[in-house]
């Protein structure tokens, strides 16, 4: 029996993975609060498993965030005699609570590994020399402070190459994008030199394969002697060249497995992580490509057997009960409904034929926005699809014309 007393605070600045949250908690009859980025309009808000929602301006500062938190923190705990849970899926908020975790823990309970370390692997550049230390497989990585240090790594490792913004907590944060020529290197750095503001990339060299050479890593990590919760599954289909997946599957890999647990525990990391690599079919190794030191907008793809995954684990760990053992799915299927776009693009450039495509549906287990119990955000999903697709029309129309 699930006790589902303690309520969660979702903090959501865009993305994936929130209305995930509300509904996986939500079906224990936990109170699910969500509090959203001002100005962001979002399907996340219209899930019926919402008890109240907020929203909040995270462009404002540090001091006023905190304070906006704690403020209601302590209004949900004197109404539910229970201080929250506190979860995000997004970098800048998980930094946020880990500078700011003495407070916060006054009024929320979120996990907090041995020493402060979110924002080290939330830095591309600080994760990569982690990475080194422990002795897990990487890409060739830069972090140029120039323009002429970027070029250079350009000319010593060829195009393409990957760039990702370094530090999430900077604002003006560059694009992760995989740059194909030294103009476009240019286009992108050369107005941030010029403005005479941190470049605040990393360049990494591009490691060749199709998108199921993408492996993703779910886990939870507790304390006090907890056997780790750790899935692994791959990329189908993704959205971009350097996007979320569309639709992913899981398959058991020991070796990704155990350099997350080596890896996380090596830096004594605790919470739900999602870790991302990329097999490099010329030496035969897994290279770390990210770390999510937080919940991953994917993470219900590891459902476990038991339906246990990493934020079930997360919240009955935090609330002092059982988490029961669970095991992987293989071959559980997970899909974003933005897949038809990417499929569709992938039929037009000759990489997937229509048959490909719907025999790649075939055990399917869960949509990201679309659900029975829970249909709201996957009508607000479809209407704004709908929409743009609408306008799209209307502006190939005006040009015709």
């Amino acid at each position: 029996m699930i006790d589902a007393s303690v309520p969660v605070v979702v903090i959501f600045r865009g993305g994936y993975g929130a209305v995930a949250i509300a509904r996986t908690l939500g079906r224990w009859g936990v109170p699910m609060y969500l509090v959203a980025q001002e100005g962001v309009p979002t399907p996340v808000w219209s899930s019926r498993y919402w008890v109240a929602r907020s929203r909040w301006d995270f462009s404002r500062s540090e001091e006023d965030s905190v304070a906006f938190l704690l403020n209601l923190g302590e209004q949900i705990t004197e109404r539910h005699g229970e201080r929250p849970l506190l979860l995000t899926l997004a970098d800048w908020i998980a930094i946020l609570i880990e500078r700011s975790r003495d407070q916060l823990a006054e009024q929320f309970t979120f996990p907090q590994p041995e020493e402060p370390i979110i924002h080290t692997l939330l830095n591309k550049w600080g994760m990569h020399q982690l990475a080194h230390d422990h002795d897990i497989p990487t890409p060739t990585t830069v972090y140029p402070g120039t323009l002429e240090e970027a070029d250079r790594f350009l000319e010593s490792t060829g195009t393409p190459i990957v760039m990702k913004p370094a530090d999430a907590y900077l604002p003006d944060l560059p694009a992760t994008k995989v740059v194909r020529s030294r103009q476009e290197l240019l286009d992108e750095l050369g107005p941030r030199e010029d403005r005479r503001v941190p470049l605040n990339v990393v360049l990494q060299e591009f490691i060749p394969g199709e998108v199921d050479s993408v492996w993703m890593c779910n886990g939870y990590f507790g304390a006090g002697g907890l056997e780790p919760l750790i899935f692994t599954g791959t990329k189908l289909r993704q959205v971009s060249a350097a996007g979320v997946a569309s639709l992913a599957i899981c398959i058991p890999n020991e070796t990704v497995a155990s350099q997350t647990r080596r890896f996380m525990e090596g830096v004594g990391y605790r919470g739900c992580v999602g870790i991302g690599y990329r097999y490099d079919r010329r030496d035969g190794l897994y290279k770390l490509l990210d770390v999510n030191a937080r919940v991953s907008g994917v993470f219900r793809l590891f459902a476990g057997t038991n339906e246990i995954d990493v934020v079930r684990a997360c919240y009955l760990d935090m609330t002092g009960q059982n988490v029961p053992p669970s095991a992987l799915q293989p071959g559980r299927k997970w899909m974003l409904e933005d897949d038809l776009a990417a499929a569709l693009s992938a039929i037009r450039g000759g990489q997937l034929t229509t048959g490909g495509w719907v025999r790649s549906l075939r055990g399917v287990q869960e949509l990201h926005w679309l659900a029975s119990d829970d249909p709201a955000p996957g009508l607000v999903w479809l209407r704004g699809r709908v929409g743009r697709l609408g306008s799209y029309g209307v502006k190939r129309m005006t040009k015709a014309g």
